[in-house]
């Protein structure tokens, strides 16, 4: 009988893929195990198997599989079924979700070895100059990788050179598969079993008298093991024992030592506990957790909505106690990075060495770790913080979700595929487990808070801040009136420099927003009025001052600032509009006493970018730190009096349905971030429109009023929480095919299904990367049924596949758009 094992590739393909195996394969294989399987003509990928069967497929001759590369399943089969759900649900191929969900340390390729075929006694005259140097290399060398011809050849175009020397029957190309992740190990020293009795001891010292380095060496590491009981490493008794290695490794080769290795983790953060019992709770943060608790015994998701400083945290830590005491798994989500440097510090104090961080900054191999420790269920990983991809761990005994800043847009992965929401994954996630979720914010999202109203979710609230310190007043000041009475130094009106004046006075910091990076947005001549534009997007390129360069952010193209006008010649060129490193140099000049710093994406790329900016402010070593929406998330600074919103027209005048609830929750945000200790903190928000109904809820802090406008207008014109909503994005580098490609499936659309179809329609930004892009919308009731709507849109797009004028059009999803 013969034996077929179903794989997922990780590439963005509907369908599973079957291979031949074994009948002990068969026997030996469980579903979430890694296989590597040949695809293509020469390539190895790292597939997972699904299923072992009898049926032979009847397109394609099914190959062997190359190895199986797990004693274990990586993958849990919850896992399995919560990435199938972020498949259908969110449109894509259950291939790109485990592309996503895997870290890259798990997903092995295979590489191209280049190999010796027939080298010996080979005339140099058959060879180019090229040729002759990796012929050369390789009569050194049993076989060259790659990266070992582009470091010969001194250049990346070495393909050309590869296929030559197989045409010519010189070397022959070979496919390996290569383990990406490698465990840390340690060295440790341990006593020699043999010298353990007092007397054998004793005889060695006096044997070592005539060396006296190898005698304190051992006599250091008595001293080291008598003060710590615990196992001494190499590098401790080399450093504490003042002991070189040589003299170490000599008492190893005389059998006195022996050395050992142990698997430690790369990142830990001690094992010092405090007690939870030292979190006190106040009466309005214990009838919170009371009523959260009511909500988890009803089997329901609960909404914090607790306003800023007002102690959400400690809820969460009482929470993930008494989940840790009953032996579960916590995850607790944040949407930036940022937000985890203040949290690690927090938790780590209660709960120690059983907190694990999960996150894009940490390198493969400390996310493999956290990986296997998860699905070990290990202490070291018993409460793992992340940001959303750490939805994709293998949890097995999750018992508390814990989704902070839970309206933060960085919650939805936008490209590349899956395009999914990590609140609304991790709630199905949570339901999978039946574990307990709870959503947090000060700013809850429409959504979440629409459906707490409507008893979908439990509401709890605290609407006083922690030790009943008063919230921020917030202050409009009117640029437009301080423009026309030229009260204005550079972007800053004289009120919000006498504010800031006053607040370093009293030894305060100062946090200033403005939600731009780099210098200027447009570098434009005042004689002609041209503005350079990346060529490959229509967009203008943005100033960086301090780089001297002209940046795309949206394809990451950059030049050399020009010195004068590309169109005219004219050396007349000025800058329009202003981002964050516009607003550090005009406080340089008007404080240049006081230490600033910026906080932006281009100041926090390394690993430890955040860290040493958060604590710089926190240590007081900055006085005044401006920053993008990454200052406004959760960030708790105890010494912070003002705050300052450069321009908040910015925010408001954006074409999307959702602006006006984003703008009230950055605002709201950012004005939390002042007086959040014992004196009460100002909020200035510098706007051309002080009279506009977001700024002035702002201002009142009416999340109520905000709430029931934006529903209000949203049931009116149909958009969500009313209805559901996909937009489907077509992309292609022809125009004409592309207008011709999007008016057919948007007419087909109509034809198909009974949602209202906008569009095609270009976006704001229509060519990004040198593909157009066209934008249709498509709106339908949440009664209706979702998953058929969807299976119409997907039948739609196969016959749209099937013209062949249309194969190269890109065809995106992204459900529940925001």
């Amino acid at each position: 009988m013969q034996f077929f094992l179903d794989v997922i590739l990780p590439i963005p393909v509907e369908r599973l893929f079957t291979y031949s195996i074994t009948e002990e394969e068969a026997k030996f294989l469980k579903k979430g195990m890694r296989v590597a399987v040949p695809f293509g003509k020469a390539k190895i990928y790292t597939a997972l198997a699904y299923s072992v069967h009898n049926n032979k497929p009847t397109a394609y001759e099914a190959k062997e599989i190359e190895a199986i590369l797990d004693e274990a399943p990586v993958v849990t089969q919850q896992q399995l079924e919560h990435w199938q759900w972020i498949s259908s649900y969110y449109m894509c191929t259950l291939g790109e979700v485990v592309r996503s969900g895997l870290p890259s340390g798990l997903l092995l390729e295979s590489e191209t070895l280049i190999l010796p075929k027939q080298i010996e006694n080979l005339e140099d005259t058959l060879l180019d100059d090229d040729e002759f140097l990796v012929v050369e290399a390789l009569s050194n060398q049993s076989s060259l990788q790659i990266k070992d011809l582009i470091a010969i050849l001194g250049k990346k175009t070495v393909l050309p050179v590869i296929q030559r020397l197989v045409a010519k029957d010189i070397v022959s190309l070979k496919e390996e598969i290569r383990e990406k992740y490698s465990p840390k190990t340690s060295k440790y020293v341990k006593l020699n079993a043999a010298y353990e009795a007092e007397e054998k001891l004793e005889a060695v010292l006096t044997q070592l008298s005539r060396a006296p380095k190898q005698s304190k060496a051992i006599l250091s590491y008595f001293q080291l093991f008598s003060e710590t009981k615990k196992p001494i490493k190499e590098s401790q008794l080399e450093k504490e024992g003042n002991v070189s290695k040589a003299v170490i490794r000599a008492l190893v080769d005389k059998g006195i030592f022996d050395f050992y290795h142990v698997e430690e983790d790369r990142v830990s953060f001690g094992d010092k506990e405090k007690d939870i019992a030292a979190v006190t709770l106040n009466d309005l943060q214990q009838n919170a957790l009371n009523t959260i608790i009511d909500t988890f015994n009803e089997h329901k998701i609960s909404l914090l909505y607790g306003v800023t400083a007002s102690g959400k945290t400690e809820v969460y830590l009482k929470l993930i106690a008494t989940a840790i005491a009953k032996g579960q798994q916590v995850l607790y989500l944040l949407p930036e990075i940022a937000l985890t440097t203040q949290l690690i510090n927090r938790l780590k104090k209660y709960f120690g060495n059983k907190v694990a961080v999960y996150h894009s900054k940490y390198n493969s191999n400390e996310r493999v770790e956290v990986w296997n420790n998860v699905l070990n269920q290990k202490d070291s990983a018993q409460v793992v913080i992340g940001a959303r991809s750490a939805l994709y761990l293998p949890f097995s005994n999750l018992g508390l979700l814990v989704i902070d800043e839970e309206h933060e847009t960085s919650f939805k992965q936008f490209d590349p595929a899956p395009r999914y929401h990590a609140r609304d994954a991790g709630i199905v996630l949570a339901q999978l487990h039946k574990a307990d979720c709870l959503l947090g914010s000060a700013t809850p999202s429409l959504e979440s808070y629409f459906n707490a109203i409507k008893g979908k979710y439990g509401l709890a609230k605290i609407e006083r801040r922690f030790g009943n310190v008063f919230m921020p007043t917030i202050e409009l000041v009117d640029i437009k009136e301080a423009t026309r009475k030229k009260r204005m130094n550079g972007h800053f009106s004289e009120r919000l420099i006498k504010a800031m004046t006053e607040a370093l006075e009293e030894k305060e910091q100062i946090i200033l927003f403005q939600n731009r990076r780099g210098f200027a947005p447009i570098v434009e001549c005042t004689t002609c009025g041209h503005a350079m534009q990346c060529p490959n997007c229509d967009v203008s390129l943005t100033y960086h001052q301090r780089r001297g360069q002209m940046r795309c952010h949206y394809c990451g193209y950059h030049v050399l600032q020009p010195k004068t006008c590309e169109a005219c010649g004219n050396t007349t060129l000025d800058t329009k509009g202003f981002g964050t490193e516009q607003i550090e140099q005009e406080l340089k000049a008007i404080f240049p006493s006081h230490n600033t710093a910026r906080m932006d994406l281009d100041t926090t790329r390394g690993k430890h970018g955040y860290a040493k900016l958060i604590a710089a402010f926190e240590n007081k070593e900055i006085d005044i730190l401006v920053g993008t929406q990454m200052i406004t998330k959760g960030l708790d600074f105890r010494n912070v009096g003002l705050v300052g919103i450069m321009n908040a027209d910015t925010l408001l005048n954006f074409p999307d349905y959702r602006a006006h609830e984003k703008s009230f929750q950055l605002m709201v945000q950012v004005a939390g971030r002042a007086g959040r200790t014992h004196k009460r903190g100002n909020v200035l928000i510098q706007t051309y429109n002080p009279y506009h109904q977001i700024l002035q809820q702002v201002s009142t802090y009416d999340y109520e009023k905000m709430f029931a406008e934006q529903v209000y207008e949203r049931e009116q014109f149909n958009y969500p929480p009313a209805i559901r909503i996909v937009k489907i994005t077509l992309k292609d580098r022809d125009y004409n095919k592309l207008n011709e490609a999007a008016e057919w499936f948007a007419a087909s659309l109509r034809n198909s299904i009974r949602g209202q179809v906008l569009g095609p329609e270009y976006p704001a930004v229509a060519r990004i990367r040198n593909e157009y892009l066209k934008n249709i919308i498509v709106k339908f009731p949440k009664k209706g049924s979702v998953h058929a709507t969807k299976k119409s849109i997907k039948r739609i797009q196969q016959s749209f596949d099937a013209i062949s004028r249309y194969r190269s059009v890109k065809v995106v999803y992204n459900v529940d758009h925001i």
